[in-house]
C-alpha cells in the first residue's frame, strides 16, 4: 500500500516538473533583424544579425545580439546571450517606475517617467519591447538622439539600472523606509 502511494507521489512530481519545463520562464521579443554581408574573393557572403529582448515580465530584462548564416540560428544565439545578461529592476506596485530616470549610450538618450495607473506604455520601437518584457504597464518614455535600435536598447537598460526603490535608498543610507518616504512627502507639501 505504502509502495503504491510512493510511486503515485513520484509520478506527480514528474508531472509537476514536466509542467514547469513546458511553461517558458522568459518571454522574448525580436526587435530587429538585419542582413549583413562580408566581401570575399569570390563575391559577397550574406548573413543575418538579430537583436532580441528577453524578460520574465516581473522585473527582469536583458538583451542580446546574434549573427549567423540563417535567421533562426541568429535569433537563437541572440536569445541565449540575452538570457545571460539579465538585470533586475525594482518596480513600484509591479506596474511602473519608482522615479523618473534618464539613460544614455553613445548618441542615444532616453527619458523615462513613472505614470499613473491606466496610462499604458507610451514609448516607441525598441523601448516598448524592453518595457513589455520587463513587465511595466504604465510608463511614459521619449528617445532623443539616435534611432539606432541597438543604442536605444542599451540606453534604456542603462537608465533602468539606475532605478532605485525606497527600500534600496533606505538600506544605503542606513535608515528606515518610513523615514525616506516621510521626507519625500514633506518636500512635496513644502513645494505646494
Amino acid at each position: 500500500m505504502a509502495e503504491r502511494e510512493n510511486r503515485r507521489e513520484g509520478r506527480d512530481r514528474r508531472e509537476d516538473r514536466r509542467d514547469r519545463e513546458e511553461t517558458p520562464e522568459f518571454a522574448d521579443r525580436l526587435v530587429a533583424i538585419n542582413r549583413v554581408s562580408k566581401t570575399v574573393k569570390g563575391g559577397k557572403r550574406f548573413g543575418f544579425a538579430a537583436l532580441v529582448v528577453v524578460g520574465d515580465q516581473r522585473g527582469r530584462v536583458g538583451f542580446g545580439k546574434g549573427k549567423a548564416k540563417e535567421v533562426p540560428e541568429a535569433i537563437r544565439k541572440a536569445t541565449e546571450q540575452a538570457k545571460r545578461s539579465l538585470v533586475r529592476v525594482p518596480l513600484r506596485e509591479g506596474r511602473t517606475l519608482h522615479h523618473d530616470i534618464e539613460g544614455r549610450h553613445g548618441a542615444g538618450r532616453v527619458v523615462m517617467r513613472a505614470a499613473v495607473p491606466g496610462t499604458g506604455i507610451i514609448a516607441g520601437g525598441p523601448m516598448r519591447a524592453v518595457f513589455e518584457m520587463l513587465g511595466l504597464q504604465d510608463v511614459v518614455a521619449k528617445s532623443l538622439g539616435t534611432q539606432n535600435p541597438y543604442n536605444m536598447i542599451r540606453a534604456t537598460i542603462d537608465g533602468l539600472k539606475k532605478e532605485a526603490s525606497p527600500r534600496m535608498v533606505a538600506q544605503r543610507r542606513g535608515k528606515k523606509v518610513a523615514d525616506i518616504l516621510k521626507k519625500a512627502e514633506t518636500e512635496v507639501a513644502a513645494e505646494a
